[in-house]
């Protein structure tokens, strides 16, 4: 064999080698073919109405329907205060006192002006009686008992004026005791003696006797299922007698502080809760409201968009199938759903669970249990988690 060929086949095979090599590097450069994603799996539910199943009820407490929070018509420093809280008053007693000793002494310069006016009055009716019968003898002329009348007339009303003040200073004094209007209960103090206060200044409050009234505060989305004249049922909560009783006020705008509405309730019956008591109240349903409603759980909404969706589920082939975002209207919660007023009718199937790892269109299937639960009257037995006794030592 000559020296040629032997040097050829080591360069033959490393030629071959080389070609293997990159052969490989092209077949591992190469995409590969995508792998076919899963069909995900989810839990439908066929919509359908239910009945409804929340009962509202609301704690509230009892009041005077007529409450009045009384004070002076004057100012002034309070000297005495007769009322008590709790105490039961009767119209016309006295609450609170304040110091009379300005307003009398104004009161007696009042009936001094009266008496002065009083006095010129009297002189000015001497003079023109005078003057008149001079005139009939034709002593002065018919100008000069003109003069006279107009001052009688003028004193006349300066009597009347100083009358008047008299009258409104005895009033002024009187408004010094502060009365009650009527019968009832002092429910607050609200001023103390030794305090000065200005007219009109609130310092008794008194919870006039008569009908009561069951208050109580509704959240925003619950004021409209409350309307004036809707009968409602009371509760006391230390006796829990039952009460009828009707919606008497809805207020028209929402605390500033709590953003809820007062609700007012006129209680009929024998045995009213005293004033202060806690009741609880239980409104019917209006009218066109009904009883069967469609209720969603709440892991199947979703927000998109700043509105509310489901997953609705299109049937396919098979067990396999579509889904398609629908919007809803949600009208408010009864317990743990949510109910649906808008969007969906009975017979739909809405995904209940994972609605967040969906996309509109993708391919589902239908998720079916494959096992059983085990029978519940069937318990498993226990663990043995005893130790083992240690064997005898041998002596």
């Amino acid at each position: 064999m000559s020296s040629f060929s032997v040097l050829a086949r080591p360069r033959s095979g490393l030629f071959l080698c080389g070609l293997a090599t990159c052969a490989a590097l092209l077949v591992g450069c190469s995409r590969p073919e995508p792998v076919a994603e899963p069909l995900r799996s989810v839990k439908l539910l066929t919509v359908g109405v239910s009945p409804r199943q929340m009962q509202l009820e609301y704690a509230g407490e009892v009041r005077a329907r007529v409450e009045s929070r009384l004070g002076f018509r004057v100012p002034g420093k309070i000297v005495q205060r007769q009322a008590e809280l709790g105490q039961r008053v009767r119209a016309g007693q006295v609450l609170a006192q304040l110091d009379a000793r300005d307003y009398e002494l104004a009161t007696q310069a009042a009936r001094a002006q009266v008496a002065a006016a009083t006095t010129q009055r009297d002189l000015a009716a001497a003079d023109f009686e005078r003057f008149s019968k001079l005139k009939a003898q034709n002593f002065i002329s018919g100008a000069e008992l003109d003069r006279r009348e107009a001052q009688l007339k003028a004193a006349q009303a300066t009597l009347d004026q100083a009358r008047a003040q008299l009258s409104t200073q005895g009033h002024q004094t009187d408004y010094t005791r502060l009365l009650a209007d009527a019968a009832g209960v002092v429910t607050a103090i609200e001023a103390e003696p030794g305090q000065v206060v200005a007219a009109g200044t609130p310092v008794v409050r008194i919870a006039r006797d008569g009908p009561r009234d069951a208050v109580f505060y509704v959240p925003e989305d619950r004021v409209g299922l409350l309307r004036v004249g809707q009968p409602v049922q009371v509760r006391a909560w230390a006796e829990n007698a039952l009460m009828p009783g009707q919606v008497r006020e809805v207020a028209a705008s929402a605390d500033p502080v709590t953003r809820t509405f007062l609700v007012k309730v006129a209680v009929s019956g024998e045995a009213v809760p005293p004033l202060g008591a806690t009741v609880y109240v239980t409104p019917q349903w209006p009218a066109g409201v009904g009883a069967e409603l469609i209720k969603l759980p709440t892991s199947s909404l979703r927000q998109e968009g700043g509105e509310t969706v489901v997953w609705v589920f299109e049937p396919g082939e098979g067990d396999a199938g579509t889904v398609r975002s629908q919007v809803v209207q949600v009208a408010t919660a009864d317990g743990n759903e949510a109910v649906i007023a808008a969007g969906l009718t009975p017979g739909m199937q809405v995904v209940s669970t994972g609605v967040h790892v969906l996309t509109s269109g993708q391919k589902v299937l239908v998720y079916k249990q494959k096992w059983a639960p085990a029978p519940a009257d069937k318990a498993q037995a226990a663990t043995n988690n005893e130790v083992p006794a240690a064997p005898a030592a041998t002596r």
